[in-house]
């Protein structure tokens, strides 16, 4: 009889085993997702808190967020004050292999009994001076002085334009500048390089950093 309890009691022992790993497993447990669940609260609000950083500083500065929005909208205008349209001619053209041969003529510039073709187009008010201003709003990129070809202004644009303005004097800005569109740049000179457009613009744009035609923008 002693004996069947005591085989009894060993078979039970066999079927219930003592876990020893158990209970520390379960803590382990417990403790991982709790350090989860902190971990993730505090990754939450620091998103949080960077995104109304973010808001907070864009608020600060509405006036540069709707100079920014207003450049990429923008279309191109005269760099010239508009009331000046009919007084402004073209004496060269942007050179065109595809332009007609009067336009081609007209874009052939002399110097020294070379010719060379124009890379933008020179505009001219019968030779008397006229104000510059910035055809787009923009970043000034370069202020460049040379008497020989003439003064130059570059300004950057939003939609990724260049536009030059060159053979001009009493410049009013400075490179890092920001310009809004129609703000006086410059006053119209005239240079040793092109002596025959007498005082004038040469008025250049670039898109991807390659010469186009202004007159494809610009009804002139």
């Amino acid at each position: 009889m002693r004996e069947e309890q005591s085989n009894k009691t060993s078979q039970k022992k066999k079927t219930n085993p003592k876990k020893p790993w158990f209970w520390p497993l379960v803590y382990t447990g417990f403790s991982v997702a709790f350090v989860g669940m902190i971990w993730g609260y505090n990754v939450y609000v620091s998103n949080d808190s960077a995104e109304d950083a973010e808001w907070t500083k864009t608020g600060n500065e509405p006036d540069k967020v709707a100079i920014e929005t207003n450049a990429q909208a923008e279309t191109m205008k005269y760099p010239f004050k508009e009331e000046l349209f009919d007084k402004v001619e073209v004496v060269q053209h942007y050179y065109d292999m595809e332009a007609d041969e009067t336009t081609r003529e007209k874009s052939l510039l002399v110097f020294n009994q070379t010719y060379s073709t124009s890379t933008g187009v020179s505009l001219s008010m019968n030779s008397e001076p006229f104000e510059v201003v910035a055809a787009m709003s923009g970043k000034v990129e370069e202020v460049n002085l040379d008497p020989f070809v003439g003064d130059e202004i570059v300004l950057s644009h939003a939609d990724g334009k260049q536009t030059k303005y060159r053979s001009v004097t009493g410049i009013l800005v400075k490179v890092g500048d920001e310009v809004e569109q129609g703000q006086p740049l410059a006053t119209t000179s005239e240079n040793e390089w092109n002596p025959t457009a007498g005082i004038h613009l040469q008025f250049e744009v670039l898109e991807n950093g390659v010469l186009i035609n202004p007159e494809s923008l610009l009804a002139f």
